[in-house]
């Protein structure tokens, strides 16, 4: 395996996650994974000591000068000690899927301590049924989604002999840490970044030029001025959109990826189409379930999208900008609405909204590293008339084979998007070995029964197969630990019976036994 490429120096991006943190907003990337058997820890210990030399980034700390006079900078930590990192957690009886949503929320929930390297791993025990569960954190200074594979990599291997432990190179000790880094390098740094970002400002106008007018100009800004009113009418709050108090919850659903590839096929668009236009549903159906209207209503998604060019390599870090769009909630139809989706996806990438999001982040990195940070650590203090956006929902491509630890075969990849500010509910979803797995991250005072919406994707996701002519591939979805119940405990579920495909209207659903799952009857 090839190492990352490593700078000394945060970018702009990777700076501002540590800016914004703060307890009522952990800024960090996570995952759940559950194995076909227990994880022996020491094992696992030796295996992830013997590789993480692979990516020295792992064994760093940040470090910011005084008065942040320049970004802050990585060094080496020279107490670095593994299982400061790799912990042991283990579930309640009857250690079934609730009970490992409540361990992964209680530790989704925690800050990380910026006086060590930025990253840990739990390994779980007691689940029942012989299984095994790591959860993984890595914060997003750090990583994004697609950089945090490098740790993947070194944890996991594609066979089962290939994720032990192999001969651990000599690693010199470190040096001891200052306290801040030179005035002389802070300055220099900072010059630096000014002069780097106020270049791929230029970069990217240049860009832009081109492809608007390679385009068409007349048609980018025809089809975005027709989206204006949907954009302007969607800034008000869903019922998830209030202040977060920093305690999470976190649940999970999967469905098949043939199916979700089959749909997009037949309809059009893309995976992350799909993916949005369930979500869209689900979240219309909670807004109902809140007593809301979703009468000429939309959700205003922010979706990450990836900046990684070839030539970046595995470098971590974060190389990412943001693409919003609003989607409409009172589409029923969920051939419409994916059509709707698709329509929307397409205009505001075709405008190169995207980008234009990043020119003002460049712009953003080219002032004082001083100015940035006043800039990021107060917006979590701003409370406007209006949010800015309502939910964030990003899609990361996943291993498409199976992946092992000390022998175990890794069976399900459950994503974590950080949440909090106004946000009380995000969104990540990715896909691994011939399935898609959905995350949802909650704040546990403004959506304590995220459960319901977990409950509606899948409910959305089996409407659109119907819909769309998919034929059935057996069980189709799977929910996490509970399903959807009224307030007596009874469950109702509508939607098609997996194997039958009666109707949504002829269905009811046997509760869930503890730690069990709704089941769709006749």
């Amino acid at each position: 395996m090839k190492g990352p490429i490593l700078r000394r120096r945060l970018s702009t991006v990777d700076a501002a996650f540590l800016y914004l943190e703060r307890k009522e907003i952990p800024l960090h990337i996570a995952a759940v994974l559950i194995f076909d058997g227990p994880i022996p820890y020491e094992d696992f210990v030796a295996a992830i000591d013997s590789k993480l030399h692979l990516i020295p980034r792992y064994r760093q700390v940040v470090v910011a000068p005084a008065f942040n006079l320049g970004p802050p900078v990585w060094q080496d930590d020279p107490d670095f000690e593994i299982r400061r990192h790799i912990f042991k957690v283990r579930v309640p009886r009857p250690g079934g899927e609730a009970q490992l949503e409540a361990v992964a929320s209680k530790i989704l929930g925690q800050v990380m301590d910026r006086g060590r390297p930025l990253w840990d791993i739990h390994v779980v025990e007691g689940l029942k049924g012989g299984k095994g569960a790591l959860i993984v954190r890595i914060h997003h200074a750090l990583a994004d989604g697609i950089s945090g594979e490098a740790l993947l990599k070194v944890m996991l291997g594609p066979t089962p002999e290939a994720s032990f432990a192999v001969a651990k190179p000599k690693v010199r000790r470190q040096r001891r840490l200052s306290a801040n880094y030179s005035l002389k390098e802070a300055l220099g740094n900072a010059v630096q970044g000014t002069l780097e970002n106020l270049l791929a400002a230029d970069a990217i106008t240049v860009g832009l030029a081109e492809a608007v007018l390679g385009n068409g100009l007349d048609k980018a800004v025809h089809e975005l001025r027709g989206l204006l009113p949907e954009l302007a009418g969607s800034l008000e709050r869903l019922p998830f959109n209030r202040p977060c108090g920093g305690e999470r919850k976190f649940c999970w659903a999967e469905c098949s990826l043939a199916d979700v590839i089959a749909i997009r096929e037949a309809v059009g668009g893309t995976v992350n189409d799909v993916i949005l236009s369930v979500v869209t549903r689900a979240i219309a159906r909670y807004v109902k379930l809140h007593k809301q209207t979703v009468t000429n209503r939309f959700v205003r998604v922010v979706c990450p999208v990836s900046l990684r060019q070839k030539e970046d390599g595995e470098s971590l870090g974060n190389r990412i900008t943001f693409l919003p769009v609003a989607l409409p909630l009172d589409i029923r139809d969920p051939l419409r609405l994916l059509k709707a989706v698709v329509t929307r996806m397409e205009i505001m990438k075709n405008a190169h909204v995207a980008d234009l999001v990043a020119l003002v982040a460049t712009w953003l990195g080219a002032t004082p590293p001083a100015v940035q940070s006043l800039f990021w650590s107060t917006i979590p203090d701003l409370t406007l008339p209006v949010p800015l956006l309502n939910i964030i929902c990003t899609n990361v491509p996943g291993p498409k084979v199976p992946l092992y630890a000390v022998g175990r075969r890794m069976l399900t990849f459950y994503p974590h998007v950080p949440t909090g500010y106004e946000l009380g509910v995000g969104c990540a979803a990715t896909s691994y070995d011939g399935k898609l797995f959905f995350g949802l991250t909650a704040d546990a005072q403004v959506a304590a029964d995220v459960g319901r919406l977990r409950d509606f994707i899948v409910i959305a996701f089996e409407e659109l197969c119907q819909a769309a002519g998919i034929r059935r591939r057996g069980r189709r979805v799977r929910a996490g630990a509970t399903g959807p119940t009224k307030a007596n405990g009874q469950a109702v579920v509508k939607a098609s019976h997996p194997k039958s495909g009666t109707p949504a209207s002829k269905l009811r659903v046997i509760p869930p036994r503890a730690g069990g799952r709704p089941e769709l009857v006749q």
